[in-house]
């Protein structure tokens, strides 16, 4: 009999909406952990519900599958889904900010996928062309408040939730999907209103945070993700974050300064990333998977293992329920 297979350091993504031989080998390979889902893996809930069930067969052991469906701009299933409204709105309907956690959270459990990297805690500040109103309000106690409704909505559904950007990308215009952005403020600057929110969802247990493909250079010449400041001494030893630490995704221009993706992989790990993300470079991240030492760590491992989902149901099930039914009422209203 093969050897289960622990939970592997690196999320991978697959190309259509059922998986291929090609797939299927990616995911049984020992440093993989993790798979992310796109819009163009997705057709209708009966498909992502083979697909999800075709993944978690595809490996001798635990994997994640794991989503962006945050709302408004960034919602990958949308067709027999909720449509959710950007997080922004949460200001003028905050008691809707848990129950929309919840229903984002139930819909994705019961089609098989474990968590969305969501809620947002950056700040916005008037001026990112990627954040906007993803964010869910200009002022950090409103985001932390807004957020840890949402967190907890999500965790009543039995979904653990990842905070993104650490340590914040509200306050800068340029995109790190598609040029590494430089922040300039000071530590204190940075403190004193971007990590607020990360700080108050940390001290209410939040599970996992993905730092963002961003320069401080006040703190740091490299960008968070790839950062030992960042990860170990201010996230770990400063804040006290004991959750799962997922890079983004080491694809994007933000990480390209890093150089090859081998070098960016390693180094993420080495700055204390449990779960490294390659995405929309299948030959990337081929090289990643045979590279990258395979090395079992029992507590990257448990941090990771806590991010399975706790499914109640299936979509029917959930459908039929009158909280579900009133939810989803009350967001489509705020999105049509």
């Amino acid at each position: 009999m093969n050897k289960t297979l622990s939970i592997g350091p690196l999320m991978i993504d697959i190309e259509g909406l059922s998986l291929s031989s090609y797939d299927e080998e990616k995911i049984a390979h020992p440093n993989t952990g993790a798979v992310i889902l796109f819009a163009r893996n997705y057709q209708n809930r009966d498909q992502i519900t083979e697909l999800t069930r075709q993944i978690k067969s595809a490996r001798n052991g635990h994997i994640l599958i794991a989503v962006d469906q945050e709302g408004g701009r960034v919602q990958r299933f949308q067709e027999q889904f909720t449509r959710l409204p950007p997080v922004l709105c949460y200001v003028d309907n905050p008691k809707l900010a848990q129950s929309a956690g919840w229903l984002m959270a139930s819909e994705l459990l019961a089609v098989g996928v474990d968590f969305s990297f969501a809620p947002v805690l950056d700040v916005d500040c008037g001026i990112s062309q990627i954040i906007g109103d993803r964010s869910f309000s200009t002022d950090p106690k409103q985001t932390a408040e807004l957020a840890s409704l949402f967190r907890k909505g999500m965790n009543q559904a039995g979904m653990s939730a990842v905070g993104k950007h650490f340590p914040g990308h509200g306050a800068i215009a340029l995109d790190s999907h598609l040029t590494l952005p430089i922040d300039e403020r000071t530590l204190d600057e940075i403190q004193n209103k971007d990590l607020l929110p990360f700080k108050q969802l940390i001290e209410e247990g939040l599970e996992g945070i993905m730092p963002a493909h961003v320069v401080y250079p006040a703190v740091d010449d490299k960008p968070a993700g790839f950062s030992k400041v960042w990860i170990e001494q201010i996230l770990r030893q400063q804040l006290h974050f004991d959750g799962a630490v997922f890079s983004d995704d080491l694809s994007m221009e933000g990480a390209a300064a890093i150089g090859s993706f081998i070098e960016r992989a390693e180094l993420a790990l080495q700055a204390g990333c449990d779960m490294i993300l390659v995405c929309n470079n299948p030959k990337a991240a081929e090289q990643v998977l045979d590279i990258v030492p395979i090395q079992q760590d029992r507590k990257r491992e448990s941090r990771l293992l806590n991010m399975l989902g706790k499914p109640s149901g299936d979509f029917d099930q959930l459908s039929s329920t009158e909280q579900w039914q009133q939810t989803a009422s009350l967001l489509n209203n705020l999105t049509t």
